[in-house]
């Protein structure tokens, strides 16, 4: 019986995946005492209130993936949601574009693809391109009909409230230090020297999840790697040049997506990103360094077999990251009367790369833990598009924990 100092369901971390979970297990155990806690001030200060806003159809992922079958839910229930709680969003569709002969496979193989997920998938030629994006240059394209954009922190911040409306309990500016197994379950200690009682423990803290799975005293058996996702603006007299989202071919060979254009909810349109290696777990800015999370990437051995993997394309990356110019020729692909002028800094985020001691990029969701630990180990794009129907998995998981005799 949980006394009132003793929570059922404990989730740390107010991401967009975290609130999703606290949401989902008050709809499924609505009797449930629930707490989600965050060391920031309030709700999807990092990843969630960080990305591009787009909600992902999910055409690029494998079939049977978990990406692929929590994308293809998300991109259908994130518009219904955001429409029943009046947050912006279109559903605009997207372009992926093949501007080089050698990208042409490639496409076709995505329109194979789209079509086994079930997706609305179009081909376009160079006059039907012309006709959707004038300003885009490209051999041939596809439209993806589900692809769509919304503001992701206003749905982390409506799923808060959510949580908070249905009796679940929100504490923020609470950064968890220790957790200790005792008598009455699990306490997560904090560093202002409070103690929270749970019987389950969610962890769902993105760009820390690795090392609050090891205070939990579980070995994961990856590390977070981050990566800075760096992006520019179109200035607003130059934003007609693009009506909505146009994406590259994806390279196979290499994790990030390339530059692509995206418009938001608010007018603006965005270049980006650049993908380089973050000297801090939360280092949107160049200048950023923690010296603990330096050592960690360094000491780690998949960081230097990924670099050995990927030196090539990641030394343009940066190349691109240092040089607005570089960045320019490299968007010129998709977008030829772009200028250097055109463009202003906007704000980077971190992605959360879970990356295998071999050098082995995790290029799915993954979950870890055991007894009355629930570990959100890797959540990466499409999590904020996925975030409904991922919150019920993990909330179906800490159910099951919850019913255990080791949470008892």
């Amino acid at each position: 019986m949980t006394t009132p100092s003793r929570r059922d369901v404990t989730v740390v971390g107010a991401g967009i995946v975290g609130l999703a979970t606290a949401y989902a297990l008050l709809q499924q155990a609505p009797h449930a005492s629930i707490a989600v806690i965050d060391k920031e001030g309030g709700p999807g200060r990092h990843q969630t209130g960080r990305n591009s806003g787009v909600i992902h159809s999910g055409i690029y992922y494998r079939p049977g993936s978990l990406k692929a079958r929590y994308a293809l839910a998300g991109s259908a229930e994130t518009p219904k949601f955001c429409a029943a709680h009046g947050i912006p969003y279109d559903v605009t569709g997207k372009l992926i574009v093949a501007t080089r002969q050698d990208e042409l496979p490639r496409l076709h193989a995505l329109i194979q693809r789209g079509r086994e997920h079930g997706l609305s998938v179009r081909e376009l030629g160079p006059a039907q391109i012309a006709e959707a994006e004038p300003a885009v240059d490209g051999l041939a394209a596809i439209h993806v009909a589900s692809t769509g954009i919304c503001d992701f922190a206003a749905v982390a911040a409506t799923l808060a409230d959510l949580v908070a409306d249905a009796g679940g309990t929100l504490r923020y500016g609470s950064r968890v230090t220790a957790i200790d197994r005792d008598g009455d379950g699990i306490a997560l200690r904090t560093q202002d020297g409070g103690v929270l009682r749970t019987r389950v423990l969610v962890n769902c803290a993105g760009l820390h999840s690795d090392r609050l799975a090891r205070l939990a005293g579980h070995e994961p058996g990856m590390r977070i790697l981050p990566f800075r996702g760096e992006f520019y603006e179109l200035v607003p007299q130059r934003r007609a040049l693009v009506r909505g989202l146009v994406y590259p071919v994806p390279d196979p060979a290499f994790p990030f997506l390339g530059v692509h254009l995206t418009r938001d909810v608010h007018g603006g349109v965005h270049l980006g990103p650049n993908a380089v290696p973050a000297l801090a777990r939360e280092g949107y800015r160049r200048r950023t360094v923690r010296l603990r999370d330096v050592a960690d990437t360094a000491a780690f051995p998949g960081t230097w077999r990924i670099a050995r993997r990927h030196w090539r394309q990641e030394v343009g990356e940066v190349r691109r990251s240092l040089s607005k110019r570089a960045f320019t020729t490299d968007a010129r692909r998709l977008l030829p009367a772009l200028r250097p002028q055109d463009l202003v800094p906007a704000p980077a985020g971190v992605r959360a790369q879970a990356v295998l001691p071999d050098g082995t990029l995790v290029d799915d969701f993954l979950f870890g833990g055991s007894g009355p630990f629930v570990h959100v180990l890797n959540a990466p794009s499409p999590a904020a598009t996925a975030a409904l129907p991922i919150g019920r998995e993990v909330a179906r998981r800490a159910l099951e924990a919850l019913e255990s005799p080791a949470s008892a």
